[in-house]
């Protein structure tokens, strides 16, 4: 085989082709077949090869591919929009169409600004976000997120953003305090931290509501987002709410924030609007946003080239119809319930995993060397790096992440399986991975 003249995100090993999906399976050209457990990137919500899908894309291709927004709009935008305002948060009346989830988060961070320029409030220029976050690998994405790892050597490119503390309940409540009071706690130190910067002057407050890839899956706990929201309607300052991964459905609800009781300002969703089947993300906005901006300038001073792209918003409206006529949420919700309680008897005693937490089909299991001191391992070991290699030789696909504690210690998994996945399927996720960190924990054991 020649060298690849693909930029591969890993320069030194070139990765397996993949020559066909079906089903939570993808296939290599050896013919290996592995379970898609993780969705990819938590994106393949039908997993592969969804007939109706396919036959959607099928039927706008050969009417319509691509038409610039400068231009024109196409039926299937029209529709999709229309069905995404239909089961949007309340307030919600818009849809911006984009490529991906960090085009989504830079739109949103962009449609904050300029709301405020055309009410008046130009001197609102701050963002504040959370530590041990991801928003996104564009500039402004990368500037709101908490990803350190990430962030380091891109720091001087990157607009000043304040960062506060994740709800991260493993490692950060404390004995003597209950969920809520622990929540509270963290909603406090975001007002001190707006007074600090002056009310005034704050834009909005970026958060995902579950988290994702950074820290493996961190739940809010009851009651943070709903005095969150108090504090941000008290000073005038947006929600942009990040479901980019949590979002459409993969939770167990189509929003993640409907389990909180709450609704953003703007909320951003990607990975799983499409399923994978075409490059989509978009924006959903509040009213009073737009028409703000419509009263004002008239028009959103943004744009990319495939806003919209028509292929892109069949094959989403086709997945989210699939969800709809399948009744895919509740099965999220049961097969959610099957999946924990499958990864409580595997892993609930494991000495070196300390935390098993999620929603719906969303799990992140986090390891420790000791269980009572919730001490990590050495970074320099790189747990996360072998486990999924380990897996990958037991044909399964997982999404590891070092970093979890802090940005450089601490290793997780995140596991995001399609909604279609049977019960069978999913236990085999479970026993499969299992095998994997054992034998992982039994090379590092040799190594030392």
């Amino acid at each position: 085989m020649h060298d690849s003249r693909v930029f591969h995100r890993q320069l030194q090993k070139r990765p397996p082709v993949a020559v066909g999906g079906e089903g939570v399976h993808i296939i290599d050209a050896d013919g290996r077949r592995y379970i898609d457990a993780s969705g990819g990137a938590a994106v393949s919500c039908l997993g592969h090869g969804h007939p109706d899908v396919m036959a959607a894309m099928h039927r706008q291709i050969d009417r319509l591919s691509y038409a610039h927004t400068s231009f024109f709009t196409t039926e299937v935008a029209e529709q999709l929009a229309d069905l995404l305002v239909a089961t949007a948060p309340e307030g919600m009346s818009h849809v911006y169409f984009v490529s991906g989830g960090s085009e989504a988060v830079e739109a949103a961070l962009k449609m904050a600004r300029q709301y405020f320029v055309e009410i008046g409030q130009p001197q609102r220029r701050h963002f504040i976000a959370r530590r041990q976050s991801y928003h996104g690998n564009t500039l402004g994405a990368l500037a709101v997120g908490g990803n350190e790892w990430r962030r380091e050597q891109f720091r001087p490119l990157l607009i000043d953003v304040t960062h506060v503390s994740p709800c991260y309940e493993y490692r950060d409540r404390r004995d003597h305090e209950t969920p809520e009071q622990y929540g509270q706690r963290l909603v406090a130190e975001l007002s001190e931290t707006i007074g600090r910067l002056g009310p005034e002057n704050v834009m909005a407050f970026v958060a995902e509501t579950v988290g994702g890839a950074t820290a493996g899956v961190l739940s809010p706990v009851p009651g943070y987002f709903r005095g969150i929201r108090d504090l941000c309607d008290r000073h005038g300052i947006l929600l942009i709410l990040d479901e980019v991964m949590c979002g459409m459905g993969r939770t167990g609800t189509l929003h993640a924030c409907e389990q909180e009781g709450v609704v953003p300002d703007l909320l951003t969703i990607a990975k799983g609007l499409g399923g994978g089947y075409q490059p989509i993300g978009a924006v959903l906005a509040q009213g009073r946003l737009v028409e703000a901006m419509k009263k004002g300038s008239g028009l959103f001073q943004h744009g990319h080239t495939y806003l919209g792209h028509a292929v892109a918003c069949a094959a989403a409206l086709a997945v989210q119809q699939v969800i709809r006529r399948d009744d895919l949420l509740a099965r999220v919700r049961g097969a959610g319930l099957h999946l924990h309680r499958r990864l409580q008897e595997r892993f609930g005693a494991h000495p070196h995993v300390g935390d098993i937490r999620g929603r719906g089909l969303f799990w992140g299991l986090e390891f420790v060397r000791d269980r009572a001191s919730q001490t990590w391992f050495d970074p320099a070991l790189r747990l996360h790096a072998r486990l999924k290699a380990a897996a990958m030789a037991q044909g399964l696909m997982v999404y590891p992440m070092g970093g979890t504690v802090d940005g450089r210690c601490g290793d997780h998994v995140l596991l995001a399986p399609p909604f279609i996945a049977s019960d069978a399927e999913l236990d085999a996720i479970v026993d499969r991975l299992a095998l994997a960190l054992e034998q992982v924990l039994a090379d590092i054991s040799l190594a030392s």
